[in-house]
C-alpha cells in the first residue's frame, strides 16, 4: 500500500489532494479510483484513505501507526568517510531509529565543514523520508548534527539508557545488559541488572490497561511490557574508533561502555547491529 507523508493530517471525511513529491509519486504508481494508500503526519498517526480521483484521496479514521517502536532507540555516530552514514541511515530507519546524530571525534577521517554539512543534513533527511515510507514507519527519525563530542556526551547524559559501543570492552556485552537477576516483589516484574535498571529514571509502564509508577530501583526494560517510551542511546565511533581519553569522558559521563563482542565490525556495521539487539531483546523484532 502506498505510504504518503503530510505536513498535518486533514479531517476525516474531507478530500485531500497530494502535491508535490507525494504527487509526483502517486503519477508514478497510477493510482486508481477505489485503491487505498495511507496518508502519515511523520509522528506516529496514519489515516487510511481511498483514491477518488487522480491525485485526489477521500480521507478515513486517523490510527496509531502499528510500526512504531513502544521505546525509542537513539542512534549517535562519530561522522564516517564516504557514503557509509547513508546506509547507516536508511537501514536505522527501517529497523526503527528514533533519531540519528552525527558526531565529530578524534579518529574521524570525515569531517564535513560548514559549508557542506547542511547540504550533507538535507540529503539525509531525504533519505530517512524514502526509508520511512518504505518500512511504513509513522516517524520520520530526524537527522542531526553537534559541533562536538563533548556536546554529544551531554546530550547522551539525558537518555534513560545510554550506551557506547568499544571494541576494547571485555566485559559488559549487550547480553550482560538485558540479562534479568531476579523478580521484583512489589511490581512483579524482572529487575535488571544495576548496569540497565539504575540507569532507568522514574517513568510508567503500561500493563494491561493499567498505568502503574515504578520504582527508579527497579526499572527495567523487557521484552513483553510496554513501557512509557523511555530512550536507549547508542554511540558508535568512526572507522577508528574511541580514544582511550574519549572513553575515559564517557566513563565520568555515565554512559555504559558496551562490546559487541570479540570481532571488530565496521563503523557502519556496529550501529545497526547494535540497533537490532536492542529491539530483539525489546520484543520489538
Amino acid at each position: 500500500m502506498a505510504r504518503f507523508f503530510v505536513e498535518q493530517l486533514p479531517p476525516e471525511g474531507s478530500t485531500y489532494t497530494l502535491t508535490g513529491e507525494n504527487a509526483a509519486h502517486a503519477k508514478v504508481l497510477r493510482l486508481k479510483p477505489g485503491e487505498e494508500v495511507t496518508l502519515c503526519d511523520g509522528r506516529g498517526t496514519d489515516c487510511l484513505c481511498t483514491v477518488e480521483d487522480g491525485l485526489t484521496l477521500r480521507v478515513g479514521t486517523p490510527l496509531p501507526c502499528p510500526a512504531e517502536p513502544r521505546v525509542r532507540v537513539v542512534l549517535y555516530l562519530a561522522f564516517p568517510k564516504a557514503d557509509k552514514a547513508e546506509h547507516v541511515i536508511q537501514k536505522a530507519t527501517e529497523l526503527g531509529a528514533a533519531e540519528l546524530v552525527f558526531f565529530p571525534s578524534r579518529y574521524c577521517v570525515s569531517r564535513p565543514d560548514d559549508k557542506s554539512l547542511p547540504k550533507k543534513l538535507e540529503r539525509w533527511q531525504k533519505i530517512a523520508r524514502s526509508a520511512a515510507e518504505q518500512s511504513r514507519r509513522g516517524v520520520i527519525p530526524p537527522v542531526r548534527a553537534v559541533d562536538s563530542y563533548a556536546q554529544a556526551l551531554a546530550e547522551a547524559t539525558l537518555a534513560d539508557v545510554p550506551v557506547l559501543f568499544y571494541e576494547n570492552e571485555e566485559q559488559l556485552s549487550l547480553r550482560n545488559l538485558f540479562a534479568s537477576s531476579g523478580r521484583n516483589p512489589s511490581t512483579g516484574l524482572e529487575a535488571g541488572p544495576p548496569a540497565l535498571g539504575c540507569q532507568l529514571r522514574q517513568h510508567s509502564y503500561r500493563n494491561g490497561n493499567e498505568i502503574h509508577n515504578s520504582s527508579p530501583n527497579c526499572c527495567v526494560l523487557q521484552a513483553g511490557e510496554v513501557h512509557a517510551a523511555p530512550t536507549v542511546l547508542l554511540m558508535t565511533g568512526a572507522e577508528g574508533g574511541f580514544s582511550e581519553e574519549e572513553i575515559a569522558q564517557a566513563r565520568a559521563a555515565g554512559l555504559q561502555i558496551c562490546t559487541l563482542g570479540p570481532r571488530i565490525l565496521r563503523c557502519e556495521t556496529a550501529p545497526l547491529v547494535g540497533l537490532t539487539a536492542v529491539m530483539y531483546a525489546l520484543g520489538e523484532i
